[in-house]
């Protein structure tokens, strides 16, 4: 990959998926982790709308319709949290549209112009994107943080800070293995399966909060979940069925041609044999 379609294509990409993790990871210091789980069901939301303004998409009145429901059931969630903070609400909005703008990004920029990495080619490309535009925001607003943390624990007046490597580490290693399957799913699938994906693994996060780090989960919270869950879910199978129509148009048309690459093979031998007689 030569320089210019490195900051054409990678680093646009790098910079929107580095905001997301930013605004995401902020939004846990006022949220609770099931309602930010109910939040990012919203995703299928924001990557059809944002296909339609990229053009990657078209519009209809049923998939948006289908949206419209997914947004009610996030926001009957919304109404029953017993925890909520319009600010973590905003920062986790964001990182939603930050995320879905890098996702559909990742067709336009990379998959139309027939660039293909594997998973580990793309985190090559992609990590020392975000390592630059993360460290702006962890030098302006965490490091302050740790050393304030780190002189009241001490009791001294130092610029230091200490720092647990095991829980970096595993945090990292968590990290990469999330971002690799990620990237993965993305390659060998599309933006929405990983997105309807994910919403099966917020329902196991929802539960873990709940029963583990005792979140409070509303009733409200739940009916207003089923209701987006049950709207991602059908979007998902309307895709799913589009998905596999085109594959029969496909195979169709790529018989059409066989056929008449035959007959006009055939048409050659008879035109030769004449020719010869």
């Amino acid at each position: 990959m030569n320089r210019f379609v490195y900051f054409k294509s990678v680093v646009p990409i790098g910079f929107l998926y580095s905001i997301s993790l930013w605004l995401s990871n902020s939004a846990y210091v006022y949220l609770s982790v099931s309602f930010i789980q109910m939040l990012k069901a919203l995703m299928p939301v924001a990557v059809y709308t944002i296909s339609i303004l990229f053009k990657k998409d078209v519009f209809k009145s049923k998939t948006m319709t289908n949206m419209l429901s997914i947004s009610f059931g996030v926001g009957i969630a919304a109404y029953g949290e017993a925890k909520f903070d319009m600010l973590g609400v905003a920062l986790q909005l964001g990182a939603v549209v930050f995320e879905a703008t890098r996702l559909v990004l990742i067709q336009i920029l990379l998959t139309s112009k027939g660039i293909s990495f594997n998973p580990i080619t793309s985190l090559y490309y992609v990590a020392p994107c975000c390592l630059m535009f993360l460290s702006v925001p962890w030098i302006v607003v965490e490091v302050p943080k740790l050393m304030k943390v780190s002189n009241v624990s001490n009791g001294t007046n130092g610029l230091g800070f200490q720092v647990d490597y095991f829980v970096f580490l595993t945090n990292s290693l968590c990290a990469f293995a999330l971002n690799l399957s990620v990237f993965m799913l993305v390659g060998k699938t599309s933006a929405l399966t990983m997105n309807v994906a994910g919403v099966v693994k917020d329902w196991l996060l929802i539960a873990f909060s709940w029963s583990v780090i005792k979140d409070t989960v509303t009733p409200i919270n739940l009916f207003g979940y089923a209701i987006a869950f049950v709207g991602v879910g059908y979007y998902n199978h309307v895709k799913l069925q589009g998905l596999k129509a085109k594959e029969v148009e496909d195979k169709k048309r790529n018989h059409f041609d066989d056929e008449c690459g035959k007959l006009e093979d055939e048409k050659l031998a008879r035109k030769v044999e004449c020719d010869r007689v």
